[in-house]
């Protein structure tokens, strides 16, 4: 289970640190618990610090929002609820992220590092700033990325593959969540927020469909792959028999013309 300080939590949720106390104080998140005088936060308060920002940003108030946790708490277990919002919160990935200086990515992805391209790389999420470092969310996809450049492609290359698989998995993702989280919903909390008595069913529901979604995608791109790659080689061989041709039929013509 992840564990977070309130500076990184604060940059995962999108909010500030101020924000995290004044959600604390108005008893909308539940307080860390304590490693000597350092609060630790987990999963749970990252789902939440979430909702809370998606509320707010539809317009509700810190009252409208307490009201509603309210409900939904009332007569619940808490570890129950607890498990349901780490359910949500918790990282898609067992990855470890990794941080790197600016020599670090020079030396993997050689001259190309520029200010641009790091610029890119940061709006992609791909690097996040850390102080005078970098964290790498994804060392998986950074590293894919260095080896692309290894093998003969430009950074600009390989972080337009970035951005077309941010945005079309994005797309993939968002229809695939809705769907899933329409059909909880209208299974579970039909016109109400979710009942207390059903968030570890729920909870269990949304683990449970985490591996079957990366399955799906795994497998499509495999074949999507497959049937571009060949119809790539496919133009590339066509054209480069057409070249040969040319070549025959230029050599006849010329010796033809020979006395």
């Amino acid at each position: 289970m992840a564990e977070y300080r309130i500076d990184e939590l604060a940059r995962l949720a999108e909010t500030t640190v101020r924000n995290v106390r004044v959600y604390q104080d108005r008893g909308l998140l539940a307080p860390p618990r304590r490693q000597g005088r350092v609060g630790i936060y987990s999963e749970a308060h990252l789902a939440r610090l979430r909702l809370i920002g998606q509320l707010l940003r539809r317009g509700y108030t810190f009252a409208n929002i307490g009201e509603m946790f309210q409900v939904w708490e009332r007569g619940g277990d808490l570890s129950e609820i607890l498990g349901f919002e780490s359910a949500i919160g918790d990282a898609w990935s067992d990855e470890i992220a990794d941080y790197l200086g600016l020599g670090d990515l020079r030396e993997l992805f050689g001259k190309e590092v520029t200010p641009a391209t790091i610029r890119r790389a940061l709006k992609l999420g791909l690097l996040e700033r850390d102080g005078l470092r970098f964290r790498v969310p994804s060392p998986r996809l950074l590293h894919a990325g260095a080896e692309l450049v290894k093998l003969g492609m430009t950074v600009e290359s390989v972080l337009d593959i970035a951005e077309n698989l941010r945005e079309k998995i994005g797309d993939v993702s968002e229809h695939m969540v809705r769907l899933v989280s329409d059909h909880i919903i209208a299974e579970y909390a039909p016109g109400t927020v979710v009942r207390s008595d059903e968030v570890a069913q729920i909870a269990d529901l949304v683990r449970r469909v985490r591996p079957l979604a990366q399955q799906a995608v795994d497998a499509v791109l495999a074949q999507e792959m497959a049937h571009h790659l060949n119809d790539v080689m496919g133009h590339h061989f066509a054209e480069a028999m057409e070249h040969i041709k040319a070549e025959q039929e230029g050599d006849h013509v010329g010796s033809a013309e020979r006395p």
